[in-house]
């Protein structure tokens, strides 16, 4: 690889060494773009093919890529497992990781949004002439890591199905009284702390918060339950209050009372298409 001082980022070298490491999710459902990626690959460079029946397997394949630059074929969760594991083998120092997206549209949304090609032909030929982006990551204080939205609290607990005995009951209420014009928004009393600054406090419900890395920092909005919302960045973030879930890149965590996030910024590199913006 070299640098390309023009654009601020790394060029991928046409004689890197691959470990393709293929998910087994991908494998399973969706074998025809898994072998047009793995076509794609080793017409272009040398590449090591690996199948690994489970997530162990995928971890040790990981761990003994050497000087092999590994791409992943699968979906979000996949992705979001190599990084977690690269990130807490510390390996992203100067290591790069590559992805070839397979897998349905809902479950590939964190990879688009980060700019990888949808089409398995592009982004397979992304991983052997693209450039090399470093982004930023937030990692919490249970060293998970979070690469792209953040939303807290998460989804509300789910109530179990309805019996049919719940269903006549419901009808029932509907017919004696009328239906309320919206559905009442849920608050939530949570503490939260942007390097050090109080954003808001328990005594003062909130509908939630989200937060986003960017160019080295977190942008943070906290939504008041009956005030503007309020914006701040900033790299460290501490929220706490009652149970609470968050949604990290699509899913659900917790309940915690207290979580960290720091951002540490170009902690990792992807590689992408060299004109994506």
């Amino acid at each position: 690889m070299h640098k390309d001082a023009t654009r601020g980022r790394t060029e991928v070298s046409d004689h890197d060494q691959l470990l393709v490491i293929v998910d087994p999710v991908a494998r399973r459902n969706d074998g025809e773009s898994v072998r047009i990626a793995k076509d794609v690959l080793s017409a272009g460079a040398e590449a090591k093919i690996c199948l690994p029946d489970g997530p162990e397997e995928f971890c040790r394949a990981l761990a003994r890529r050497g000087s092999r630059r590994p791409v992943v074929l699968g979906d979000d969760r996949a992705l979001l497992r190599t990084v977690a594991l690269l990130h807490r083998e510390r390996g992203f120092a100067e290591g790069v990781l590559s992805l070839v997206p397979i897998g349905a549209p809902d479950d590939l949304e964190v990879a688009h949004a980060l700019g990888v090609p949808r089409s398995t032909p592009a982004a397979a030929r992304a991983v052997l002439h693209g450039a090399v982006r470093r982004l930023d990551l937030l990692v919490d204080d249970s060293d998970g890591v979070v690469l792209g939205d953040l939303l807290v609290p998460g989804l509300p607990d789910l109530a179990p199905a309805p019996s049919v005995w719940d269903t006549c009951r419901t009808l029932v209420r509907t017919l004696v009284r009328p239906a309320p014009s919206a559905l009442a928004v849920r608050t939530h009393r949570l503490r939260v702390e942007a390097d050090g600054v109080l954003l808001a406090d328990v005594d003062a419900p909130v509908e939630g918060l989200t937060v986003r890395s960017t160019g080295g920092t977190a942008e943070v909005t906290v939504h008041p339950s009956a005030a503007p919302p309020r914006r701040a960045t900033a790299h460290t973030l501490t929220v706490s209050g009652p149970d609470f879930r968050y949604r990290a890149d699509g899913r659900v965590a917790g309940p915690v009372r207290r979580r960290t996030w720091t951002v540490r910024a170009g902690a990792w590199g992807l590689t992408l298409p060299r004109d994506t913006p």
